[in-house]
């Protein structure tokens, strides 16, 4: 089963990958990270069909796919 691995301390919350996420697996944290954005967190990890969109699509390379 694929895994979302999420680097907040990159993230920016530029919610491309939101976006882009065909299983809409994907929101807004509710909690700051340390360069004070509200970064993005999986909501259903067991959705994930590992498509790497996500990864893709993020400018600041916070995203990693595990397979």
């Amino acid at each position: 089963m694929p895994k979302v691995i999420l680097h907040e301390e990159r993230c920016k919350g530029c919610k491309l990958c939101i976006e882009f996420c065909p299983r809409h697996i994907l929101e807004v944290d509710k909690k700051i990270n340390a360069k004070g954005f509200f970064s993005i967190k999986v909501t259903e990890q067991e959705k994930c069909t590992g498509c790497a969109s996500c990864a893709v699509m993020c400018p600041d390379v916070a995203i990693e796919i595990e397979k």
